[in-house]
């Protein structure tokens, strides 16, 4: 559908992890802080200002900013804090698509005459986050999903930005092609290999030349957002199709004991949240970025749907086991494991060895709920530090 007035505001949290141990320990205020010591799980800007990145290794980061305090993640503390924006989120605006736990779309169109302009709703949605969860957070406006997305990084940290439409190729040729969605450290590569650093040298390319240089979904991709083609509109959150978590692992070399370690982590997490969710999956993804940053999935599609740990932890170690030749040759710099496939556990027809599994599994999720996560915990993960875990998009 085509829209002709700036309507779609992208919110996106500030150094999301960071603000969090920022808001909840005065003392870091104003300070440089590094999430995670390992690998950088996040950094607030006065670390970033030394050069600090996300998925950094801890020992680059700290040579860089020596005076940053390091603190260990908390993930429950930052869920808290994602679940209570996004009630925000939903109270604002009655079309909210998540991205991830600390960013989405809010489509405010048709609301001027309740709730005011699209720049008056996004101060007041910077407002209440700000009043109500302590967090700072940054909004983009636009006609388009891409354009309010990319608004919102050129405002950071805590800014507001509209993108009038008659100015949108004006605001967007001058900048860098990395801030076209899609295109990272290789695709930018190729491009400047060529002479090509701004949006604008790309929207002047013909479709065929950027087919030829980046492949046919590439090149057809950058072509329309180069020129603000995006029809896509902002859809309400439906029911998750997918419940995943992932682990940076940092750039040293690791041995297929410490990574299955983590994989079961991993695993005994989301299984733990497709329960809490009353559902079920068939299939089991593993996710892999490599040491060149490339990325991999393998994935296995079981007979039968299931939500039991043992089950689904079998099926990610023999995928892991599969990929173990390739993880060797070429480094393993992050894994992360989703489950797909789902559906409602309510709506199936149980057969007992599933209702016992499920019986087990749920006693268990009952006694970590009342006691802590680690009142029971898997053999394997005994006296082991499984790191931190990244959920990928808001439960």
């Amino acid at each position: 559908m085509f829209v002709s007035a700036a309507t779609i505001l992208h919110a996106d949290l500030d150094a999301f992890y960071a603000s969090v141990e920022q808001r909840d320990n005065p003392r870091l205020r104003g300070r440089p802080v590094i999430v995670g010591g390992g690998v950088v799980l996040a950094a607030s800007y006065e670390a970033k200002a030394c050069g600090v990145r996300t998925a950094m290794g801890g020992a680059q980061a700290r040579r860089l900013c020596p005076h940053a305090v390091v603190v260990p993640p908390r993930m429950a503390a930052y869920s808290e804090a994602s679940k209570a924006v996004f009630r925000v989120f939903e109270r604002t605006a009655p079309l909210v698509q998540a991205l991830s736990i600390d960013e989405a779309f809010l489509d405010v169109r048709g609301l001027e005459r309740i709730s005011g302009t699209p720049v008056e709703i996004a101060a007041r949605l910077r407002h209440e986050i700000r009043e109500e969860v302590g967090l700072p957070v940054t909004v983009g406006i636009a006609r388009t999903k891409f354009l309010a997305k990319v608004a919102s990084a050129v405002a950071k940290p805590d800014g507001l930005l509209l993108v009038e439409p008659h100015a949108e190729l004006a605001f967007l040729r001058p900048l860098p092609v990395q801030r076209l969605w899609g295109v990272g450290a290789v695709t930018a590569a190729k491009l400047h290999q060529r002479g090509i650093t701004t949006v604008g040298q790309v929207a002047d390319l013909d479709e065929a030349t950027l087919v030829a240089i980046l492949g046919r979904a590439s090149g057809r991709h950058l072509h329309a957002l180069a020129r603000n083609h995006d029809p896509r509109p902002v859809h309400a959150r439906p029911r998750r199709r997918s419940i995943g978590a992932q682990r940076a692992l940092g750039r040293r070399a690791r041995r297929k004991q410490e990574i299955a370690v983590v994989l079961t982590a991993l695993v005994d997490r989301v299984t733990r949240r497709l329960r809490a969710a009353n559902r079920v999956c068939r299939t089991v993804v593993l996710r892999l970025r490599f040491a060149d940053y490339a990325r991999a999935t393998r994935s296995h599609t079981m007979p039968e749907p299931t939500a039991s740990t043992t089950t689904i932890l079998a099926v990610a170690a023999g995928l892991l086991t599969l990929s173990w030749p390739e993880i060797e040759s070429r480094g393993l710099t992050l894994v992360g494991v989703a489950l797909t496939n789902l559906a409602d556990e309510r709506a199936l027809q149980l057969t007992l060895p599933f209702a016992r599994a499920r019986e087990l599994d749920t006693t268990l999720d009952r006694i970590r709920e009342r006691y802590g996560s680690d009142a029971i915990v898997r053999g394997v993960l005994l006296g082991r530090d499984a790191g931190p875990w990244v959920p990928l998009l808001p439960d």
